[in-house]
């Protein structure tokens, strides 16, 4: 008898293809804050979500979208139907709560309102090696598109959060500081790595450096973890103005914005701000050597396509490649969670 696990199927093309479908049931939610507002209720009935939500389609509508939700593990049920009453699963209670300090929901806010339609471009995008968003016409550049609306800024800056979150607590505590003082955090967004690093490190003292109009957002977050004696925030361009010196310097999330040229270019301006003994450590999805693993990596470089038009991700022999151009001595690749920390020794 022949092995029926040989034999050819269409389940994970018909998965693949249609998971946008439960992408958008997810996002729809999050854009509900439907999981915040379970959190306050503990439980809804369906009827009651409906009324909540202020949705006018049928009520079979609303327990497709409820059950949908329940079927992926968002959403905890008992009964069902009309009598059924839904509650947050243990993940969205903890994570998709916008008022628990643990919710990673801007970055899925930023899919829903920016990249999701952005995406239905990439055909476009792979045949003209240029963005497919907000800068589509050719004028001016994404951060500039950003940064001059601080409605966009602020979501932005939320979403890089969200997505960085647990690779900064993973990295705060897994690198070994010891032999540190100081660091300087290039493109620190809203300072989350220098406040989770000076958290876990009491030693160490931070500085987190971004463009000014991003200041008044990180002080605020700073403030917020009292810890304004360690963590510092410093206005300046990493183009145009020297890195802020420190014992490290890191970069999350920002080589991959850009070409091999400028990549390149960043590194250096980060071995020029550390001494001798420094590291420097770019966390972002480093793509495995044999780039068959890490598929969230790739996908990751493909929308820094729609994003930029030029920038990618890389694999650590990539990263190995630039660090010894730039005459770093030696480099270690620190797994975190879900990304990496690629580091070079000078």
């Amino acid at each position: 008898m022949e092995n029926q696990t040989n034999q050819p199927s269409p389940q994970s093309i018909m998965q693949m293809g249609t998971g946008f479908w439960g992408s958008k049931i997810l996002l729809a939610a999050v854009n509900f804050q439907l999981f915040t507002r379970l959190a306050e209720k503990k439980k809804m009935s369906a009827a009651q979500i409906k009324t909540m939500l202020k949705l006018k389609c049928t009520d079979r509508n609303v327990f497709d979208f409820l059950d949908a939700l329940t079927g992926f593990g968002f959403l905890n049920r008992e009964g069902i139907l009309e009598t059924a009453q839904y509650s947050n699963s243990m993940n969205t209670d903890v994570f998709l709560d916008k008022n628990k300090p643990s919710y990673i929901g801007g970055m899925l806010e930023m899919l829903n309102n920016r990249l999701y339609g952005f995406w239905a471009n990439l055909e476009e995008g792979l045949l003209t090696g240029l963005p497919q968003n907000e800068v589509k016409d050719g004028k001016g550049d994404l951060f500039a598109a950003l940064y001059a609306d601080p409605e966009k800024l602020r979501e932005f800056i939320n979403a890089m959060s969200g997505i960085q979150m647990g690779n900064f607590m993973e990295f705060a505590r897994k690198f070994d500081f010891s032999k540190y003082k100081t660091l300087t955090d290039a493109g620190g967004s809203s300072g989350l790595l220098s406040l989770m690093v000076a958290k876990h490190q009491p030693h160490m003292t931070c500085t987190s450096f971004d463009l000014p109009p991003v200041g008044p957002i990180a002080n605020g977050t700073i403030q917020h973890f009292q810890l304004t004696d360690r963590v510092k925030t410093a206005d300046g361009n990493f183009f145009s103005d020297p890195i802020p010196k420190a014992d490290i310097v890191v970069m999350g999330n920002i080589l991959h914005d850009w070409d091999e040229e400028t990549k390149l270019m960043l590194m250096k301006k980060a071995y020029d701000a550390i001494p001798a003994g420094g590291a420097f450590v770019a966390i972002e999805n480093v793509i495995d050597d044999e780039r068959r693993q890490n598929l969230f990596g790739l996908m990751i470089s493909l929308n820094m396509l729609i994003e930029t038009g030029k920038g990618f991700d890389y694999t650590f022999a990539d990263f190995n490649k630039w660090a010894k151009q730039v005459g770093f001595k030696s480099t270690a690749l620190v797994p975190l969670a879900p990304s990496s920390a690629a580091v070079a020794y000078k």
